[in-house]
């Protein structure tokens, strides 16, 4: 007979070495939240990153996974609670400590209860953060040595930063995330000034409201859906203007959606992004297993943090490696 759950939240805060800006704004900080699942023998972690840009706060995400607890200690279920909760972080955080509890409770790493094969070490992208043309110059040509570089841009003077990062980087696979920064009138300029740097995805060019005009234009370059996908339910909208589709476990509710939805959108012919927010090895360690069958994996988080936490991934470079059971799963 199983014991019943008791559920643990708390809020982090982890300092980001330098800041971290984008298109929107900058932080120097990530505030993450970890819910943390016992059985009073047993214990299992998630970590989720609440995201105003999907109108989430540390409390609205704090106050959701505090209204589930009853539930929890009347028998809900990590499969039950794909209904009883939303897509987004709170159901992430909650999700995936399910998923680290079980896989503690049956001496099981996670990849084997989902059915999946031993985990691999896998080459992470690496973030340079909007700035000046010289700016994003000098931290890509710091970077240079690293096999993948993920460029933040989506503002004025983008022809002028993706041509100084690649000079800078001349060896660095791109890829360029424009954070919906982009407009239907400066879009074919800009999908040109990629193309010609030798950039091989763009993530989401396009507000999530106004990306029509995707569907009507060339891509010479491959287009990710990021803040036009969230779970399953998204992706039959995606029709005709994303080639690939970046999955975000912050974003899908947890590590059981994302891999019935990276399911899908390989039935669907879509290419497989695997992202994240800014956060600590325990965000990431789930998204490992969904990373595995990804074109493109994102996983640097950690890397932008001033330290991470006890027992966190290793990361040789820009290679991650799967996590150790201390950490999760």
């Amino acid at each position: 007979m199983e014991l019943p759950l008791s559920l643990a939240v708390r809020v982090e805060r982890w300092p980001i070495a330098g800041s971290f800006t984008i298109s929107r704004g900058a932080k120097t900080e990530a505030v993450v939240v970890v819910a943390e699942l016992s059985d009073g023998r047993h214990r299992g972690r998630g970590e989720c990153v609440p995201y105003a840009r999907y109108d989430e706060t540390v409390a609205s995400v704090t106050a959701t996974l505090a209204a589930i607890t009853g539930k929890l200690a009347l028998g809900l279920g990590r499969i039950a609670l794909q209904r009883e909760m939303p897509p987004g972080a709170a159901r992430n955080a909650l999700d995936c400590a399910f998923w680290d509890l079980e896989a503690k409770r049956g001496g099981r790493a996670a990849y084997s209860l989902a059915g999946l094969p031993e985990l691999k070490p896998l080459i992470t992208a690496y973030t340079i953060s909007i700035g000046t043309p010289q700016t994003m110059a000098d931290a890509a040509k710091a970077a240079a040595a690293r096999p993948l570089l993920k460029i933040k841009l989506g503002a004025p003077g983008d022809l002028d930063r993706i041509k100084a990062v690649r000079q800078a980087a001349p060896t660095s696979e791109l890829i360029v995330d424009a954070n919906e920064g982009w407009t239907s009138a400066n879009l074919a300029e800009n999908l040109a000034a990629c193309a010609a740097a030798g950039v091989t995805l763009i993530e989401q060019p396009l507000p999530a409201n106004d990306d029509a005009a995707l569907a009507a234009i060339s891509r010479p370059v491959p287009i990710c859906a990021d803040e036009s996908v969230h779970d399953r339910n998204s992706l039959a909208a995606l029709a005709n203007r994303y080639d690939a589709v970046n999955i975000k476990l912050d974003k899908t509710g947890g590590l059981t959606e994302a891999l019935a939805m990276a399911d899908e959108a390989a039935r669907l012919g879509f290419g497989i992004m695997t992202g994240c927010m800014v956060a600590t090895s325990l965000a990431m360690a789930p998204a490992m297993l969904v990373a595995q069958r990804a074109r493109v994996v994102d996983l640097d988080g950690p890397l932008l943090l001033a330290k991470d936490r006890p027992d966190g991934l290793r990361y040789d470079g820009s290679l991650v490696h799967p996590p150790t059971a201390a950490l999760w799963g």
